[in-house]
């Protein structure tokens, strides 16, 4: 009996097939002859036949050149660090667009010489926190921070309260990062306390400033003490506030969530923030603050090395002069409309999936706003589900699991995408075999 894998076709007859050309074409030929490759294999391994080699070439090649999927963040986590952070508005993305190709980003069209580099962007965050003096931009917030000490405090001392030095994602803290571009830190209070009285003892002429740090990611309740921007600008020295979640100004749902025009007006001399939490935008870092020394950052040989490219200075403009960010129009959405969705897509699943309009808490996220909870709707599925979502090769959808069930929080879910959570739980629940239950309203 002959060996079914010497029909295997060659290479390049598979290849030749119009359709992986024009794969080629649009998404480069190194990752179609990796596909056509895996293809030939399952053919010689007797899972395809000859036939179906380029079927299969075709059928296992992504959508666009990259390994990102586009994901369905039905988690309740509007700012969600591992799903990206914030997504961006079709403005900000039309504007990427714009900016991938040749831009004036460093030229003047007017006087065809060169111009301040991205003072569009610039000048739109300038608008946006109309107390600051000035403002710059570098590649996050980290950086921002980073930039600020090694310009103001290297070899000099910062002062900062013990219980502020955090540690940020991915096992980054605060005091290893301002060690490292040659600051040293000057602890004052405990973990729990800390009195202006303790910060004035600590300044001497090698302090550099004050930094005033938001605990963004966690709570301490209980016998505790901090002191406010406010106070701080009494000292003599100069008050950096590191806000981290890029409010800019108060917001009525957080309300002790801090923003920069509140901490400029509470007398900080700069604020350092991020761009991608709850602005809404791209990746960066903000700075803002008393003109002389944000023009001293942007003058600084380290900031060269922090600089945001054309795509973020796009999205960045389009974020803040654009219409509504997702996180922004997240964050204002009403409870009842967010159940009224949740309703809808339970009657369009219909009552064999087993799946139940309720109310839940979502959370802002990204270190935002710890604590406080935002009041949201979900889909209740049966548990199972969550890997069938998670891992559909169409359309991945990830929520989270609690109380036993598997919950789509609709919070940070745009209402364009609500059918794409009905074919994905379609899909999901054709894949697991089952489903159980009857739809209704908790």
């Amino acid at each position: 009996m002959p060996d079914p894998r010497r029909a295997t076709p060659r290479t390049d007859r598979v290849l030749a097939d119009p359709r992986l050309q024009d794969a080629a074409a649009r998404l480069g030929p190194a990752l179609v002859r990796r596909a056509v490759g895996a293809a030939l294999d399952r053919c010689r391994a007797g899972d395809v036949t000859p036939g179906e080699v380029a079927d299969s070439a075709v059928a296992s090649l992504p959508p666009v050149a990259t390994a990102l999927r586009r994901v369905v963040n039905a988690t309740g986590v509007v700012v969600h660090t591992n799903l990206g952070r914030a997504p961006l508005s079709e403005a900000a993305v039309e504007a990427v667009r714009v900016a991938a190709g040749a831009t004036d980003v460093e030229l003047d069209l007017a006087t065809g010489r060169r111009g301040r580099r991205g003072r569009s962007a610039m000048a739109a965050l300038a608008a946006a926190v109309p107390d600051a003096g000035a403002v710059h931009v570098v590649n996050n917030g980290a950086a921002a921070l980073a930039l600020v000490t090694c310009a103001l405090a290297q070899g000099r001392e910062v002062v900062v309260a013990r219980g502020e030095l955090v540690e940020i994602g991915d096992g980054f803290r605060i005091p290893e990062l301002l060690e490292s571009v040659g600051a040293r830190l000057r602890e004052v209070g405990t973990t729990n306390r800390v009195r202006l009285s303790d910060y004035a003892d600590a300044i001497h002429e090698q302090t550099a400033f004050v930094l005033k740090v938001h605990p963004s990611n966690f709570v301490v309740s209980g016998f505790t003490s901090t002191v406010s921007i406010a106070e701080l600008a009494s000292l003599p020295v100069t008050v950096v506030a590191d806000i981290g979640s890029g409010l800019l100004a108060p917001h009525p749902r957080l309300p002790d969530e801090p923003s920069a025009a509140a901490a400029l007006r509470a007398g900080a001399d700069l604020v350092t923030a991020s761009g991608d939490k709850l602005l809404g935008g791209p990746q960066c870092g903000l700075m803002l603050g008393r003109a002389d020394l944000v023009e001293a950052l942007r003058r600084h040989p380290f900031a060269r090395a922090l600089r945001v490219d054309k795509l973020t200075l796009a999205a960045l403009e389009a974020t803040l002069t654009g219409p509504t960010p997702p996180v922004v129009a997240a964050l204002a959405a009403a409870p009842a409309h967010l159940l009224s969705r949740a309703e809808k897509i339970v009657a369009e699943l219909g009552p064999a999936v087993g799946s139940q309009a309720v109310t839940s808490q979502a959370a802002v996220g990204g270190g935002g706003a710890p604590g406080v909870p935002i009041e949201s709707a979900a889909v209740a599925l049966p548990a199972h589900l969550a890997d069938a979502l998670r891992l559909d090769q169409v359309q991945p959808v990830v929520g989270r699991v609690e109380g036993g069930r598997l919950l789509l929080d609709l919070v940070a879910v745009a209402p364009e995408d609500d059918v794409l959570l009905v074919e994905a739980v379609r899909r999901a629940v054709s894949s697991s075999g089952s489903s159980t239950g009857s739809s209704g309203e908790v």
